[in-house]
């Protein structure tokens, strides 16, 4: 690899993992100096919201979660949280596509995505009735040519790869008429969440893009096709999107996937398990590599670390989320990507990549075989079944199953 690859390489990767370190080149005039900068304090996640007056707010997720609990009078509800992942969403899509095929797809009454799940997240929110648009986005080839290279003007730019065909997709999908479907969805009291990275503070922003369609007015479409085009913008990879003078990237830099803690909580009055919230995970990729030679070079070695970093990050966020679900008196569902599906790279969005993964996941999805649940009474002893590929169902996928058990 030349040396102009190698650096670019290092820097996407080191980028991707310390974005703060990275927004020290994206700022504004009003950006206090780094000498009288002190680090925010953990506090509980906000909600950006739209007004009808066109302004946006933060709302705590508490208020909102209150707000949806007394909407649906008591009764349960679903929580669907889609992880980022690049050309893994396929997975995630085919799933979404499986359920609805099996007639067991429930009606979430809040979707959250990030990056790839951030693009899954408004068909997952509308439902069966936009399957068709949602396996398309994936298996018709609209995205082959996702990765535009920039030349030479990679050395004056931000990113690798231009960001216009990733804003060209998503413009094609996100019409005037997916956009008033969302708005009517939430008009019931639904939530659509996807979360951004902020370039210039390095927090994670979690927008109502439900309130946008609602209030947005003749900007509507285009403020939601920014947040979903900066959440799926990977950073050194996609330049930053500017929305009402912020820069923001991928909502995957700040974590894998994201629900609510306060959404968790189950009724005090109602804690038997028919009334409990419902939360499913779909992570758009693996848990973790299968065995493997690295080769013992600057870039595999590299390489390999930071994936094992990345699957170990991803596969704690995982458990934190199903320990804090299982106090709250929730109950919590996941599916990923078995490590013993066939190695794909992540940024390789060809149809002929993508479709064979989508069509995996459906059919596990269709055959029941997608979930695992977590804290299990008692493990029920199945015969594994394999999909497309010879590949078990995630459900049937050994590795999968003991993250539950431990």
């Amino acid at each position: 690899m030349r040396i102009g690859g190698v650096i670019s390489a290092l820097s996407v990767l080191i980028c991707t993992l310390a974005l703060q370190g990275c927004a020290g080149f994206v700022g504004s005039e009003g950006t206090p100096a780094a000498v009288d900068w002190q680090p925010p304090l953990d506090q509980p996640m906000t909600i950006r919201t739209l007004g009808s007056d066109q302004r946006f707010s933060q709302l705590s997720s508490a208020g909102v979660a209150e707000r949806l609990r007394a909407l649906r009078g008591g009764e349960p509800f679903s929580i669907l949280a889609l992880s980022g992942g690049g050309a893994f969403g396929a997975f995630g899509a085919g799933a979404m596509v499986g359920l609805t095929r099996s007639g067991s797809r429930p009606e979430f009454a809040v979707v959250t995505g990030i990056s790839t799940g951030a693009l899954i997240a408004p068909y997952a929110f509308l439902g069966p009735a936009w399957d068709a648009q949602l396996r398309e986005v994936y298996t018709s080839g609209a995205a082959d040519h996702l990765l535009q290279s920039r030349g030479l003007g990679v050395l004056f730019s931000s990113s690798l790869y231009s960001g216009r065909p990733l804003q060209q997709l998503v413009d094609a999908y996100a019409s005037d008429e997916l956009i008033e479907a969302i708005a009517r969805e939430a008009g019931k009291g639904r939530l659509l969440l996807v979360a951004t990275t902020d370039v210039a503070s390095g927090e994670r922003v979690v927008w109502d893009l439900g309130a946008i369609a609602r209030n947005g007015g003749p900007n509507a479409r285009t403020m939601f096709r920014d947040v979903l085009v900066a959440s799926a913008s990977v950073p050194g990879m996609f330049p930053p999107v500017m929305i009402r003078d912020e820069a923001h990237v991928d909502g995957s830099a700040t974590g894998p996937f994201f629900v609510p803690t306060e959404f968790l909580r189950a009724d005090p009055e109602n804690r038997d398990a028919s009334h409990r919230p419902a939360v499913y995970v779909i992570v758009d990729g693996p848990l973790g590599d299968a065995p493997g030679a690295t080769r013992l070079t600057t870039r595999g070695i590299l390489s390999r670390s930071i994936h094992a970093g990345l699957n170990h990050f991803l596969r704690t966020t995982l458990e934190l989320t199903a320990a804090t679900a299982q106090l709250q008196g929730a109950t919590l569902q996941y599916a990923a990507v078995p490590a013993a599906y066939p190695r794909m790279d992540a940024f390789d969005f060809r149809a002929a990549t993508m479709g064979p993964l989508f069509s995996y996941a459906d059919e596990c999805a269709q055959t029941g075989r997608l979930w695992t649940a977590f804290q299990h009474t008692g493990r029920t002893v199945v015969t594994p079944t394999s999909a497309s590929r010879g590949v078990p169902c995630p459900a049937d996928d050994t590795y999968i199953g003991r993250l539950a058990s431990r």
